[in-house]
């Protein structure tokens, strides 16, 4: 994919890039799908073959659980080490968000089920979903603990070079540092709306196109994996952008 309509849309700005030396693999919304995770991994490992000569760091955008069968199966992919000679950094999506708070009870089941959430407690093996309370306790007992410490550890963004990553956007108008965690994980319209330059040429996933959206001050690369089979990746490398892709 060519980057002709990105660089007419930042009207002669010099392009973003990444800290010298390092290539960047950022991965969209896998939302349960363990099959293409595999598959895209193993991808992104044959690319940066290729590059020996760099650090090759993973950034996954959140939206690991949910809608999909295997979440289990993704959170333990994402707790063991990256693959060999990579760093990685793992964000937290609004789906992500949303398990956390119903394992401190602090929203309902049915906040959690109407937004995927079926799917990731029977992944877990909790298979009845009665009772709230039952529930969570149920949750508790069949999540291994390095699983729950891994959805606690989860970072609201990261920086490299001149992008930012985050899970859902961020908030026309307010400094990066004064972003607030919520409008990272699950902000939309007003983020998506924008033109302006936000500091940081910003990386997200969360809003599903059926194909990456570029725009002058974004890219977009939630491909809605759990649906569509297609599993995006950003491939970042000084100013150079690339898509890899299920």
């Amino acid at each position: 994919m060519t980057f002709s309509l990105f660089n007419r849309a930042r009207k002669n700005r010099p392009p973003p890039r990444t800290a010298p030396g390092q290539r960047i693999y950022a991965i969209g919304d896998i939302h349960g799908r363990v099959d293409l995770l595999t598959a895209l991994l193993e991808k992104i490992v044959a690319d940066a073959g290729a590059s020996a000569g760099l650090e090759h760091i993973l950034v996954y955008l959140g939206d690991y659980i949910d809608r999909g069968p295997d979440s289990d199966r993704i959170i333990e992919i994402l707790t063991a080490p990256p693959p060999a000679g990579f760093q990685a950094h793992y964000l937290m999506g609004n789906h992500e968000d949303m398990m956390v708070q119903f394992i401190d009870g602090e929203n309902d089941v049915q906040v959690w089920l109407g937004n995927g959430g079926r799917e990731t407690l029977y992944a877990y093996g909790c298979d009845e979903i009665l009772d709230l309370d039952q529930t969570r306790v149920d949750l508790l007992a069949a999540l291994p603990a390095r699983h729950l410490e891994f959805l606690r550890s989860l970072k609201s963004h990261h920086q490299n070079g001149d992008y930012l990553f985050v899970h859902a956007g961020i908030r026309p108008g307010v400094p990066i540092e004064a972003q607030s965690d919520t409008d990272m994980m699950w902000i939309r319209g007003s983020f998506l709306k924008s033109k302006e330059n936000f500091g940081k040429f910003v990386i997200h996933g969360h809003s599903i196109r059926p194909e990456p959206e570029i725009c002058g001050n974004r890219i977009g690369i939630d491909t809605g994996a759990w649906r569509t089979g297609v599993l995006t990746c950003l491939v970042l490398d000084g100013t150079q952008k690339n898509f890899i892709s299920t």
